[in-house]
């Protein structure tokens, strides 16, 4: 499991990296104006900070593609490093998705509240972080963002694992006609885990769900 901080506050991550617990951290304009600071001089200090990926969102007011790309490339450029773009999933941060993952620029998605939205993620040249994260965000939302300890998939080929893979790890673009596996699951200790995996096929709009098996709970 990887532990993110979600926070403005640098004291905090600078705690926290000093203990070895977090991997990397998230924050927005909205909590770094509440630390009545610059923004990216904010960024920037944090990624000083943690040598791990630092995800900065586009501004909550940018609602067209064309700003979500130019601010995108301007977070990136602080720190090509570790700045990680985030971008919420909307109709525009998935035309903004595509241009900055063609550039070789890391994304995110963010407000994701359906299983739905998450899917809308995996395709062409979505890095294997965002569609990972898409996934993440809907647990996280659900509540159980603690027991998804694994990724959201991998490649399906001549064997049953192969690259690329759709992990936090992946900053690469996922290529058109991958067949990826879709299997984020919830795991509560002591209690059972819930993991169902599909098989999608990206394609330049989105992807295609060739798992036929029904998904109904049947109760023995």
């Amino acid at each position: 499991m990887k532990l993110f901080l979600d926070t403005a506050n640098v004291e905090e991550i600078r705690k926290a990296n000093e203990m070895g617990v977090i991997c990397g951290v998230t924050t927005n304009p909205s909590l770094i104006a509440k630390e009545g600071r610059d923004y990216a001089e904010t960024l920037k200090e944090i990624c000083s900070i943690v040598d791990g990926p630092i995800s900065g969102e586009v501004k909550a007011t940018t609602e067209d593609a064309e700003g979500m790309i130019r601010e995108g490339r301007e977070i990136y450029a602080i720190d090509p490093k570790h700045m990680v773009v985030k971008i919420p999933m909307t109709a525009e941060g998935l035309k903004a998705i595509k241009v900055l993952s063609a550039e070789g620029i890391p994304t995110n998605c963010t407000l994701i509240f359906s299983t739905n939205q998450a899917l809308l993620a995996a395709r062409a040249g979505a890095t294997g972080r965002a569609v990972d994260g898409a996934a993440r965000a809907v647990i996280q939302q659900a509540g159980y963002g603690p027991y998804f300890g694994h990724s959201f998939g991998h490649s399906v080929g001549v064997e049953i694992h192969e690259a690329p893979n759709a992990t936090p790890a992946n900053n690469n673009p996922l290529p058109l006609g991958a067949a990826v596996s879709a299997e984020p699951g919830i795991y509560l200790p002591g209690r059972f885990g819930v993991r169902i995996e599909d098989v999608l096929v990206l394609q330049e709009g989105g992807c295609m769900d060739i798992t036929l098996a029904k998904k109904d709970l049947t109760i023995l």
